[in-house]
């Protein structure tokens, strides 16, 4: 893991964690053993190349006028050592479908439509107290093959000095296609496959109000 990965455009995230709002007050978590969050695959629609535009505001598209379709999601929460810690300084990395089920990749060739106006990908930089925060869209189910559909997931891929790159996705309470999800089914622990599942709450007053926040705070194994 280079040092690189680590060089963040700090200007750039601080001014999308402003667009966040009430995000940055996520609840933490109380100083504790905790138990680390489980690793997921990466799949094959992690970015064959990063898009310049790669901040944490996967709703807008630098040199486009557009906004991306679809309800917009508040995501945010904490990376945190096994010791309840902050992890300041961890990159962030999410990547995920559109709001059709699509993912800006070229090896996704499905005909579903693929929204111009959607980043697909996103960076930010944990803060003092390891809290990070995205901007970003609802994503759909999409057909993987067999008659498997995915159920709506967000990708995630966190890198901390000192320690592996953790990847992992996080997947939405209340959808029936969690149930028969494969992923999701082989993590037999339920406790644990339970850390993979957020729920969606209502946003505070100074965010969209048909918008979604969503807490996800990250373990990292070690510590």
């Amino acid at each position: 893991m280079g040092a690189s990965e680590f060089r963040l455009d700090r200007r750039r995230l601080l001014a999308g964690a402003v667009a966040l709002g009430g995000v940055a007050a996520l609840p933490a978590l109380a100083a504790r053993n905790l138990e680390p969050t489980p690793g997921q695959p990466t799949g094959p629609f992690y970015p064959a190349r990063k898009p310049l535009d790669d901040d944490n505001d996967l709703t807008v598209v630098a040199g486009r006028q557009g906004r991306a379709q679809g309800r917009i999601l508040h995501l945010g929460g904490r990376v945190l050592d096994g010791q309840g810690k902050p992890v300041p300084g961890a990159v962030v990395e999410i990547w995920q479908t559109d709001t059709f089920g699509r993912y800006h990749h070229p090896g996704d060739r499905r005909d579903a439509p693929l929204d111009p106006n959607f980043q697909g990908f996103g960076r930010d930089l944990a803060d003092d107290d390891g809290r990070y925060r995205f901007r970003t869209v609802e994503p759909a189910a999409y057909p993987a093959g067999g008659g498997w559909v995915r159920p709506p997931h967000i990708h995630f891929r966190v890198l901390a000095p000192g320690t592996e790159p953790l990847v992992t996705q996080m997947y939405f309470a209340g959808n029936p296609l969690n149930r028969r999800d494969r992923l999701l089914a082989a993590v037999r622990d339920p406790a644990a496959r339970a850390r993979l599942v957020v729920t969606l709450q209502p946003p505070p007053a100074d965010l969209e109000p048909d918008s979604r926040l969503a807490t996800f705070d990250i373990v990292l194994p070690g510590g």
